[in-house]
C-alpha cells in the first residue's frame, strides 16, 4: 500500500553527464567537492591537485599529493570498460611521477584486469597501492544524477599498511580522534545555538579541516585547527582560480572594512590555490575553552559567507 511512495532507483549512462572523458569527466572529478567523494571512500586526503601532467610523450588524468604522508597519487580515468592499453599507461604514468597509490577509474572492468591489479597489490613493496574502482550514476525519478564510487580492488590491509606510510602512531591516532570529536561537538554546538547561513552538512571526520560548501566550484569555506602553531582558522579556499582571487585581491580593503578582520592572503604558488584566512591563537586541544571556539568558528563561517557571496 505504500509502494506509490517509493522511488524507484535508476542506473545513468555516464556518457550522458561526461560526454569527453577529459575534458568533462576529470574536470569534474578534480573540483574539490567532487574529489573530496572519492577521497572519503578510500580514506586519505588528497591535495594539490593537477589535471592533464605530461608523462614524456603522454598526460595523466590527476596527478595529487597524498597529505597525510606525503606520497604521490596518479588517477587514471577510462568511461569504458578496461582494456590493457589504459594497464600500461597506469604503470607508466606511476613511473614517471613516482607516484606511490595509483588509482584507474573505470565504467566496468573485466576479470582479468581485476586480477592484475590484485597481483600488483600482493607482490609490490607495502608503499605502493594499487586502486580500481568502478564509477556509476544513479538517480531516484526525476532526482539529479549522484555519483557512486565502487572500490572493486585495493591492497590488502589498506588501514594498515597506510597507517603505516604515513608514519602513524598511538598518539597521532589519539589525536585523529581528538579532532574528530571536535568537528562532531562543533557541529552539535552550531546546530543548538541556531546553525549558520550555510549548510554544515558533512560528516565531521578525524582530520585537522573541516570543508564547507558554499554553492560554488570557485572555492569553499575551510575551518582547520593547527596544534603545531596553536591556532584554529577560518578560510576561503580557492584552487586554481587566479582571476577570482585576483578579483578579491582588488577588493581587499572593502573586503576586510565587512569582515571586520584583517586576513591573510596566500598565494600558494607551488600548490595552484590561494588561501584568505582569519587566525584565532589558541590551544584547540583545551577542552574547556572548546565552546568558546565554536562561537568563533560559527561566526566567522557566516562572516566569510556573507562578506564573500556577493563576489560569487
Amino acid at each position: 500500500m505504500y509502494s506509490s511512495l517509493l522511488g524507484k532507483i535508476d542506473k545513468v549512462d555516464l556518457r550522458q553527464i561526461w560526454k569527453h572523458e577529459a575534458i568533462n569527466f576529470t574536470n569534474w572529478l578534480a573540483k574539490p567537492d567532487n574529489i573530496q567523494l572519492l577521497s572519503e571512500d578510500l580514506d586519505i586526503e588528497l591535495d594539490n591537485i593537477k589535471t592533464e601532467e605530461a608523462s614524456g610523450r603522454y598526460s595523466v588524468d590527476i596527478v595529487a599529493d597524498e597529505v597525510e604522508s606525503g606520497r604521490k597519487v596518479i588517477i587514471e580515468n577510462q568511461l569504458e570498460t578496461t582494456d590493457h592499453r589504459h594497464l600500461g599507461q597506469i604503470l607508466t604514468y606511476a613511473s614517471a611521477h613516482d607516484a606511490s597509490i595509483i588509482i584507474w577509474i573505470t565504467k566496468d572492468y573485466t576479470e582479468e584486469h581485476k586480477q592484475a591489479i590484485d597481483w600488483f597489490n600482493r607482490h609490490m613493496p607495502e608503499e605502493i597501492s594499487f586502486f580500481l574502482i568502478q564509477i556509476e550514476l544513479w538517480k531516484i525519478g526525476d532526482s539529479q544524477p549522484a555519483p557512486k564510487f565502487n572500490i572493486i580492488s585495493r591492497p590488502n590491509n589498506w588501514a594498515k599498511t597506510f597507517k603505516k606510510a604515513s608514519g602513524s602512531n598511538d598518539k597521532v591516532s589519539e589525536t585523529k580522534l581528538t579532532q574528530q570529536r571536535f568537528w562532531t561537538e562543533f557541529k552539535e554546538y552550531a546546530e543548538k545555538a541556531g546553525g549558520t547561513k550555510v549548510n554544515l552538512g558533512r560528516t565531521p571526520r578525524p582530520q585537522h579541516w573541516y570543508d564547507i560548501s558554499i554553492g560554488t566550484t570557485k572555492g569553499h569555506l575551510s575551518l582547520t585547527i593547527n596544534t603545531r602553531h596553536d591556532y584554529i582558522a577560518c578560510e576561503l579556499y580557492i584552487r586554481s582560480d587566479h582571476d577570482f582571487y585576483q578579483k578579491l585581491l582588488d577588493k581587499k580593503e572593502a573586503i576586510e572594512s565587512v569582515i571586520d578582520r584583517n586576513l591573510d592572503w596566500m598565494d600558494l604558488e607551488d600548490k595552484s590555490a590561494y588561501r584568505i584566512q582569519s587566525r584565532y591563537q589558541c590551544n584547540p586541544f583545551d577542552e574547556e575553552k572548546w565552546e568558546t571556539y565554536f562561537e568563533w568558528l560559527r561566526e566567522s563561517v557566516d562572516k566569510f559567507y556573507t562578506t564573500f557571496k556577493p563576489y560569487i
